[in-house]
């Protein structure tokens, strides 16, 4: 983890662990990538941005905000909102509360994403 991606989390430094976990649960399932760290999130591009992770807005929720663009909206449990912002192009929005859940099925879903970010508008 950088030094910029540990200052992000400055304020909720328990979502430090949570993060952690995900970075390196991405990388083993991507491989390295290079994150930007932002104001308000942290986005993972390739080369189109297909992931940000930001911190839960309401006051006292722990863990992180996982965000990634799909083709479809995912219908599980997990997901709090999903949105359509353009025809075929969904937006769903995962709170990660603890180390824990970072798991394979949200590894599969940043591995959707991550190809959908390749192909999408190139006729995939």
């Amino acid at each position: 983890m950088t030094g910029d991606a540990l200052l992000f989390f400055n304020d909720r430094p328990q979502a430090v662990a949570v993060y952690a976990a995900f970075e390196e649960a991405l990388e083993k399932r991507l491989g390295p990538l290079e994150p930007r760290v932002q104001k308000s999130q942290i986005t993972y591009a390739a080369p189109g941005v297909f992931a940000c992770v930001s911190l839960p807005r309401k006051k006292g929720e722990s863990g992180i905000l996982v965000s990634l663009g799909l083709e479809r909206r995912e219908n599980s449990p997990r997901v709090a909102v999903a949105v359509e912002p353009y025809p075929g192009r969904w937006t769903n929005h995962i709170p990660v509360r603890t180390p824990e859940e970072v798991d394979g099925e949200l590894m599969e879903w940043m591995e959707e994403a991550y190809h959908f970010a390749q192909t999408k508008g190139r006729g995939k």
